[in-house]
């Protein structure tokens, strides 16, 4: 009965040990995955800084662009009324010098178009 009761304290003693022995493996072992973890957070964190940089500079070039189509468009209609006015001054000036000449004025509804065919 003596090896039963050897066996049963050595049992015992042996999970105490084995779970000691393996709480500071374990704890050593989590440190380690601990740093390594957050030197890949750290690096983690750069990329995605640099990737906030350049979504930043996508979005400033994206109000520049909007800026400079604002002020195409303003240019364009500019252009468009100078184009306009023109168009009226010649008309006028058509119609001055057919009265000089002695011919008929003609009026823009008047005009004919042709197609060439």
């Amino acid at each position: 009965m003596s090896q039963r009761d050897g066996f049963a304290s050595g049992f015992l003693a042996g999970a105490f040990v084995g779970s000691v022995f393996g709480g500071v493996v374990g704890a050593l072992i989590a440190s380690r995955r601990d740093s390594e973890l957050l030197a890949e957070e750290e690096i983690e964190q750069t990329d995605s800084q640099a990737e906030a940089k350049r979504i930043a500079a996508k979005r400033r070039q994206m109000k520049a662009s909007e800026a400079e189509s604002v002020s195409i468009e303003t240019a364009r209609r500019s252009l468009e009324d100078k184009i306009a006015q023109l168009n009226a001054t010649i008309d006028e000036v058509r119609k001055q010098l057919g009265n000089v000449n002695g011919g008929s004025p003609q009026t823009i509804g008047d005009r004919s178009f042709t197609k060439d065919s």
